[in-house]
């Protein structure tokens, strides 16, 4: 089966994670002749090629849009592929325009998140962008792939599709054969992500506020980098919380990020099943979340996490206090790193992918 995947590459979040393990387990099955195109060169390439899959790097800071159409079309008749996989709006659109023409491909897309300005606060002009991009993969893809169940009742309900193109796929991730477990004498509360809107990395800061105020042996701290970076910095530097939460930037080596911690927490206003949480479980972490995309589906209430309903900042830190409990912490920790072990690797989620292609191809 020859499947070419498109991606962007230009940064290294949660789709690019994503896509780097999807690959790598794809590569491995001897049935799978597997090409990767990408629009930039970064850490997603380098990744791939050092597990010896075949890469072409087309660069979109270099070419217009339908310099890059006839770019994909070329490898497209050289390739030949059964399947072409692609991931994110301009890759998508580039993957249909590319193989209009070639009947027997079959187009797949995964969508990883709900558009950041869907919901109450999406404007006109966001609707009606996010419609005509949600009908071109209803009408003109052969399987749209969502991270969570709730993506679908979403997608179903208010953007044309139908229970028949769209398949719910979990993301999987590189589970740690082992993992030791901190014995640290404060606690340590982390979460690590882009620094966008969408994460409300500020209702993080009002949560540390209140732990902090009452309990002086807790800690937080952020893994990531992004454009609110500053801002979020300045507010915590207004609350006088710089000694207590910190800011650690972007981090290469996250395994010890998450050995670090004791607690993981999300703050997102949506999500689809973000790979940073799956992450977390893997690392033995409870994770604390709000009750929104695909979390209900990953956390057990009280088993190896908590799902907050609402965004009152004072829910979110009495989890936390519960969570200083040795005895209740611990358990939570084993029960997370089973959840992931049984739901969440990624051979379990390259496996679902192949057998969606070999579907799609019997057709």
């Amino acid at each position: 089966m020859r499947t070419m995947l498109i991606a962007s590459g230009d940064l290294w979040a949660g789709a690019e994670v994503m896509v780097s393990h999807l690959c790598c387990c794809l590569a491995r099955m001897p049935e799978v002749k597997l090409l990767v195109v990408l629009l930039n060169r970064g850490r997603l390439a380098n990744e791939l090629e050092s597990l010896g899959v075949e890469v072409r790097v087309i660069d979109e800071q270099m070419l217009s849009f339908s310099a890059l159409i006839l770019n994909v079309r070329s490898i497209i008749n050289v390739f030949l592929p059964d399947i072409i996989h692609s991931h994110r709006y301009k890759e998508n659109f580039l993957a249909w325009s590319a193989s209009l023409g070639k009947g027997t491909i079959k187009l797949v897309a995964t969508q990883h998140g709900m558009p950041e300005q869907a919901g109450r606060g999406e404007t006109i002009l966001n609707r009606l962008r996010n419609v005509v991009f949600f009908r071109l993969l209803s009408c003109c893809f052969d399987r749209t792939v969502l991270v969570s169940g709730e993506m679908r009742r979403n997608m179903v309900h208010s953007y044309g599709f139908t229970e028949d193109n769209v398949t719910v796929i979990h993301n999987g991730i590189s589970i740690p054969e082992r993992v030791g477990s901190r014995n640290g004498e404060r606690l340590i509360v982390g979460s690590a992500g882009r620094f966008f809107p969408v994460k409300d990395f500020s209702l993080l800061v009002d949560i540390a506020r209140l732990v902090i105020t009452c309990n002086d042996s807790v800690d937080f701290v952020i893994a990531g980098d992004g454009p609110l970076f500053n801002e979020l910095k300045e507010k915590i530097t207004r609350f006088e919380l710089q000694d207590r939460f910190h800011l650690r930037g972007h981090q290469e080596d996250m395994a010890a990020f998450y050995q670090g911690l004791d607690v993981y927490i999300n703050t997102s206003v949506h999500e689809g099943l973000p790979m940073s949480v799956l992450e977390a479980l893997a690392y033995r972490l409870p994770v604390i979340a709000p009750k929104v995309g695909g979390f209900p589906e990953v956390i057990e209430e009280g088993k190896n996490g908590f799902l907050v309903h609402g965004r009152d900042p004072q829910m979110f830190a009495d989890r936390i206090f519960e969570l200083l409990n040795p005895d209740v912490r611990e358990s939570m920790s084993v029960a997370a790193r089973e959840r992931a072990l049984q739901c969440f690797s990624r051979e379990a989620m390259a496996r679902q992918y192949h057998l969606l292609y070999e579907e799609l191809c019997g057709d």
